[in-house]
């Protein structure tokens, strides 16, 4: 029996790996030639000595390992890679903002693409109610994304500070309803069929559910896309409040058709990275790897763990972490 646990473990462990370590290559195609002068300019940063300009090196490695730890604790928390990798990673590793933030955009689409077939399959995912938020999500965060790139990075340092202090007490304050009540579909979700049925395992029962308050919904999923691409983070941290409390969708389902829309609205987004070239290899890939390694596991500490005590500890880490955005940004604390 051990064994046979073992080698399931094994293959559960395997399969988001090869996901991830597939997207890693081929960030790693496509952003390859940008390595040879990435590490010529953190060399160069280091003053010049030879021993110096041999340790570039560290810093990828030194990724990997906060990546590792930062996705063991994401699960647990309930929230996205890209929510915490791009403030920690932007404020204490010496890579430009906006490599950090292409970065953090494939972060949270590997992940987002790890679990998307398995939600869709389960039901947890709904196409109808998912695509046309994701449509305008992903159109703005092209938007996003440019505005991004063609502001001063100290400016984009100040918004992030103020954007994830924000995310900060949206966690904090945030409660979630399992199964929302929704009186009547309005006509925007009647028309475009945003209803269905899921078989919630713990009730052993199939629901039926709908939504309403469409408009707004759409309406805040433009901004959230805004705020995804600008910043190079996943915006789960906002789509399931907005799915489950604005919209009325269950918990479980808006969980679900979070991750999918993520897959979706970060690709578009992390296309305008690529093309700047604002996405290195040395960066992306041990990122990648590592968090999806680290969300593996978080994924069972999440069995044995209190979810409300990685949450304070998320939270606390975001604080610190934003504050530190806002005050280099203003040249407080470079």
């Amino acid at each position: 029996m051990k064994t046979a646990s073992a080698t399931g473990w094994g293959r559960g462990l395997l399969r988001p790996l090869g996901i991830g370590v597939g997207a890693a290559m081929l960030v790693a195609a496509l952003a390859m030639p940008e390595v040879a002068g990435a590490a010529d300019a953190w060399a160069g940063t280091t003053g010049g000595t030879e021993g110096q300009t041999s340790a570039w090196w560290w810093w990828p490695l030194a990724l990997f390992f906060v990546c590792f730890a930062l996705g063991i604790v994401a699960v647990p928390a309930g929230v996205g890679g890209g929510v915490l990798f791009v403030p920690i990673v932007g404020g204490f590793f010496p890579f430009h903002l906006d490599f950090v933030r292409g970065a953090g955009l494939l972060v949270a689409l590997a992940s987002a693409l790890a679990a998307g077939p398995d939600l869709l399959r389960a039901g947890l995912a709904n196409l109808r109610l998912a695509l046309p938020l994701a449509l305008l999500a992903s159109a703005s965060s092209i938007a996003g994304a440019m505005l991004g790139l063609a502001m001063p990075a100290s400016v984009v340092n100040i918004a992030l500070g103020m954007t994830i202090l924000l995310i900060s007490g949206v966690m904090l304050m945030a409660r979630k309803s399992e199964f929302p009540e929704v009186a009547a579909a309005d006509g925007f979700s009647a028309a475009l069929r945003m209803h269905g049925v899921f078989h919630d395992a713990g009730t052993d029962r199939d629901l039926h559910w709908k939504v309403h308050r469409t408009p707004q919904g759409l309406l805040l999923f433009t901004l959230i896309g805004v705020i995804a691409g600008m910043f190079g983070m996943g915006a789960g941290w906002a789509n399931v409040p907005v799915l489950n409390l604005v919209m009325g969708a269950p918990l479980k389902v808006s969980a679900g058709t979070s991750s999918f829309i993520l897959s979706l609205v970060d690709s578009s987004a992390a296309w305008v990275y690529l093309n700047r070239g604002a996405v290195l290899a040395v960066i992306a890939v041990p990122s990648v790897v590592g968090m999806m390694l680290g969300a593996k596991i978080g994924a069972r500490v999440l069995k044995v763990v209190k979810a409300s005590v990685v949450r304070k500890l998320v939270i606390a880490l975001l604080v610190f972490a934003g504050t530190r955005a806002l005050l280099k940004g203003l040249g407080v604390w470079m």
